[in-house]
């Protein structure tokens, strides 16, 4: 097998768990693909235990889904709000909740877990309005509890080797960033003719106002604020629905002006024919810049200016800890989408764990934390805001939760 005898040590990881997290999970029933990534994902370093569900709101389907998760029944439940009121009651009940749902119900599901004292890790968008997200700022503020949201995507270790090398200094001061999400499953009117996922996420009473905007938009968003290592301070946006009679936004284009005054650009689509999971992002700075693909997620291209282009891999005993301890096996055994996950819930479980013993996190903890998630519905609002109005350049930074 290649590369056993390198550098690369397991011991870079995160610090080992000292028990199981009990777990329960909000969603994910009845065929969803995003509910069983959470449960591998958490499953994956061993740090939780899956022992309660609101898997539907459907009793039958969410009963189904129970046996097929090996539930004990009565921890089963077609309504979030009794899963919390009930587990919140047990000497054994749930510590932290995954909410999988459409994002209408993500507000009521995190204040019903918050309410009960229970930590929350909540797909992206975190509401469909800034006004909830900002709440949920309030609210985990003065619960002291922990929720983190799923941009998993800067999970990736190569991701964290590239804003490392940004907060080196590496690539000097940062002037450019372009950041794209192209995808091609939304190009025929597929919400119209029976496709579940589709339907709800172009559906402004499930989604919220923004559709590729919110659903993929936010990730680029994200990503781009992650790595730079700056925020947004001004932005102008189009945002175009291509596919006829449908009600959201299946395309975004965007201009960005960052805090240090670095430009950058942003391009969402999800009807461009050939792209998969076309997530890019480029960083361009005085001295040098970098490249990193999410379907080629082990590399990152570095360039010195006046030098030779490096292409830096997953694995290498050169880089920083903050990419090692992201990763698990020597490099040329692919690591992808399902442990970059399983990066945030092992990341999410150290700060809960801490939390739990009154503790400080032993590492640092840079999975998205609840200011993120408000931080990505102010984008949605504003591109849209901006939208409406011509492009004009709008502020979207969320002074409301300082």
């Amino acid at each position: 097998m290649p590369n056993e005898g390198s550098a690369y040590k397991m011991s870079a990881q995160l610090p080992p768990a000292q028990r199981k997290l009990r777990f329960g999970i909000v969603g994910g029933g009845g065929g969803g693909f995003i509910g069983p990534v959470h449960m591998l994902a958490a499953r994956m370093d061993n740090r939780y235990e899956l022992l309660a569900a609101a898997p539907s709101s459907r009793p039958e389907v969410a009963i189904e889904a129970g046996r097929e998760w090996f539930l004990s029944p009565e921890r089963v439940y077609s309504d979030y709000r009794q899963m919390a009121a009930a587990e919140a009651a047990r000497s054994d009940g749930i510590e932290v909740v995954a909410i999988a749902t459409p994002n209408h119900l993500h507000y009521d599901a995190v204040c019903a877990f918050l309410d009960a004292g229970i930590n929350v890790i909540c797909d992206k968008p975190l509401t469909t309005t800034l006004e909830l997200a900002v709440d949920l700022v309030r609210r985990v503020r003065q619960t002291g509890l922990s929720l983190f949201v799923t941009h998993a995507f800067a999970a990736y270790p190569m991701v964290r080797q590239a804003r490392a090398m940004v907060g080196d200094g590496k690539l000097g001061n940062i002037r450019l960033v372009h950041v794209e999400f192209m995808q091609d499953w939304l190009t025929r009117p597929i919400d119209r003719t029976g496709d579940k996922h589709a339907a709800w996420r172009t559906d402004p009473a499930k989604s919220g106002l923004g559709g590729a905007v919110a659903d993929i938009g936010t990730h680029a968003y994200h990503l781009a604020r992650f790595v730079a290592r700056q925020e947004v301070a001004s932005l102008s946006a189009t945002l175009l629905t291509v596919v006829p009679g449908r009600r959201l936004d299946d395309n975004a284009h965007l201009r960005m002006t960052f805090d240090n005054g670095a430009q950058g650009t942003m391009i969402v689509s999800q009807t461009a024919p050939g792209n998969e999971c076309g997530l890019r992002i480029r960083i361009y700075g005085d001295e040098a810049g970098l490249e990193w693909r999410q379907e080629e997620p082990n590399y990152l291209r570095f360039s010195l200016q006046g030098q030779s282009v490096r292409t830096l891999a997953r694995g290498e005993a050169e880089l920083g800890t903050a990419a090692q301890r992201m990763s698990r096996v020597p490099r040329g055994h692919p690591e992808g989408y399902l442990e970059a996950f399983a990066n945030l819930y092992s990341e999410a479980a150290v700060a809960i764990e801490a939390r739990l013993q009154g503790l400080a996190a032993p590492v640092s903890v840079e999975c998205a934390s609840v200011e993120d998630g408000a931080i990505g519905v102010g984008f949605i609002e504003a591109a849209i805001k901006s939208s409406q109005t011509g492009g004009s350049w709008i502020d979207p930074r969320v002074r409301a939760m300082n």
